[in-house]
């Protein structure tokens, strides 16, 4: 056994005095077991006892069992669980308080049996999450456990966690879960299952919070090609921010205006996405999982682009005559809109013919009229009472189609003058016989000349 014995008198506060046990390793269950005093004459504390249990010569962390007054002789035990290969080391320190008394420690035992009054934890499991998740550790101990003790996780340069639950299971056997909620990478490191019993102090093994971040991809996806209704994309996704694995791959898709959106899975680097809306600008994005709850990143960064435009689904409908003038006709046609023109670029001409001086003549002109509920045109600078061939043609970059044609007569028109040139009178005794050329427009159908 080790004996320390630290007069206090004359010490200001803060000093301290430490007491090292050999290394152990432990391959099976055993118990150190020690003696203690703390007391002085004017009742004030000498100072406070320390206990700490340091791992493999790391950090020396934070005590796992203090006390500051006693009194008397008291014992205590130390059911350390840091198995074998690992080895371990009990250190006793005494920080003086700045009073007189004495602190003794006595007859410190390495028993080659379980504690009695404290409880042996088993070894405890590293635990693996994504930033964000609750972090569960479960320590499962041999031996009894009341609602006297205090239980809790102890972090290394980390934080504690407090106990979630405990199910006991009989009185030799109990789990206490703890939880770290909303795991970061600051959370990540090693802690251990702590028990604090009237009769001293149970420790696990040291097991390691590893926290992962989901995995973002750095660069937006790359475009392939481009149709009216398809975009084919490479995913462009392995250079990333974050951990790996990756498990799988979504493409995210969105319209720029609007609010719809869609995710598929995609099991390759490059991938199609059909089904889309012509002429339409699109965000695209690629999701990326790595396993475990949570696991999902966010979107990574998006390309913006655009579908190009389909044909025409159809021609205008229902060409009709609103008005029919000796020289100009107004039609309209049932309105039409992008399900139509499937594209937000297109132009509408009125495309006319007709027989004037003996020859066809063709013509077209622009309607800007498209836009409104009653679209309609009027073709002006017409000949009276001719037949107009009238159609509709409707086009986008990709495309033409056209309305049915209408064939419509304008109105009769008052006639140009007789050619006065063309008027040949002949006389005779009672009469003068008069003949002259038609006028040079009829417009219609002459119905009387007067002389």
């Amino acid at each position: 056994g080790s004996f320390m014995l630290v007069n206090t008198s004359g010490r200001f506060a803060g000093q301290k005095a430490h007491l090292l046990m050999p290394h152990l390793k432990e391959n099976d269950t055993h118990c150190i077991d020690f003696h203690y005093y703390v007391s002085s004459k004017s009742g004030a504390s000498p100072g406070t006892l320390n206990v700490y249990v340091k791992v493999n010569d790391g950090p020396i962390g934070n005590p796992v069992w203090n006390t500051s007054i006693t009194a008397t002789w008291n014992r205590a035990e130390l059911a350390i669980s840091t198995f074998w290969p690992n080895f371990y080391q009990v250190v006793f320190e005494v920080v003086t308080s700045g009073h007189s008394g004495y602190v003794a420690i006595d007859e410190v035992k390495v028993l080659g049996h379980p504690c009695t009054k404290t409880p042996h934890f088993l070894r405890l499991q590293s635990v693996e999450v994504n930033a964000g998740q609750f972090a569960t550790f479960q320590c499962t101990a041999n031996g009894g456990t009341d609602s006297s003790d205090r239980l809790w996780l102890q972090g290394i340069y980390v934080r504690d966690a407090p106990l979630k639950d405990i199910k006991v299971f009989n009185a030799r056997r109990f789990v206490a879960l703890f939880s770290v909620v909303n795991a970061t990478k600051r959370d990540a490191g090693n802690y251990r299952c702590m028990i604090r019993t009237e009769g001293g102090v149970g420790v696990s093994n040291y097991a390691e919070l590893i926290v992962k971040e989901p995995p973002v991809p750095i660069a937006p996806p790359q475009l392939s090609s481009v149709g009216a209704t398809y975009l084919w994309i490479q995913l462009n996704a392995n250079s990333i921010n974050g951990d790996g694995p990756i498990i799988q791959r979504e493409v995210e898709y969105r319209t720029s205006s609007g609010s719809w959106y869609d995710i598929q899975p995609v099991d390759s680097t490059s991938y199609k996405i059909g089904h889309l809306d012509p002429d339409t600008e699109y965000e695209i994005s690629v999701l990326l999982t790595r396993p475990g709850e949570g696991g999902t990143g966010s979107p990574g960064p998006a390309l913006k682009t655009r579908t190009k435009c389909a044909d025409p689904m159809r021609g205008p409908r229902r060409l009709e005559v609103v008005e029919i003038k000796s020289r100009q006709i107004t039609i309209c046609w049932e309105p039409f809109g992008y399900n139509v023109t499937r594209c937000h670029r297109y132009n509408l001409t009125v495309h006319y013919r007709y027989q004037a001086g003996g020859q066809e003549q063709v013509r077209e002109e622009v309607s800007w009229d498209t836009e409104s509920s009653h679209p309609q045109h009027t073709i002006t600078n017409l000949s009276p009472y001719t037949n107009v061939s009238i159609k509709l043609v409707l086009m986008n970059p990709e495309g033409r189609k056209e309305s049915q044609e209408l064939v419509v007569q304008t109105d009769e028109d008052v006639p140009s003058a007789v050619p006065l040139e063309s008027i040949q009178g002949s006389t005779f005794e009672e009469k003068i016989f008069l003949q002259w050329r038609e006028p040079a427009q009829t417009y219609g159908v002459i119905t009387l000349y007067e002389v």
